[in-house]
């Protein structure tokens, strides 16, 4: 339950309000952590350019030949609007068999 702005203490977040990304294998090499949240409501293309724009080139790199995943399925639509509380993983190429 939201706090009224005239109260002390802390004001929850809307979890739903948020996504969660996942890196995997050189995204989280690249990324410097192993997940992060974000808002929902945009699409997958908007989201990789805000993650790129903060986390830096390196990671911009891996974005660019990246697969991902929403709530476990593959992402066909990039431009669709991420549903709130989704969970995105993103996974790079891997090497090996």
């Amino acid at each position: 339950m939201p706090t009224s702005p005239d109260r002390a203490g802390p004001v929850p977040v809307e979890t739903s309000a948020v996504i969660t990304v996942r890196y995997f294998a050189g995204a989280r090499a690249a990324a410097g952590r192993a997940e992060e949240t974000a808002s929902a409501g945009r699409s997958l293309d908007e989201l990789l350019a805000e993650l790129a724009d903060r986390h830096g080139r390196r990671l911009a790199d891996v974005l660019a030949v990246a697969s991902f995943l929403v709530d476990g399925v593959t992402c066909h639509d990039r431009r669709a609007p991420l549903p709130a509380g989704a969970t995105i993983d993103v996974l790079p190429p891997f090497a090996g068999g």
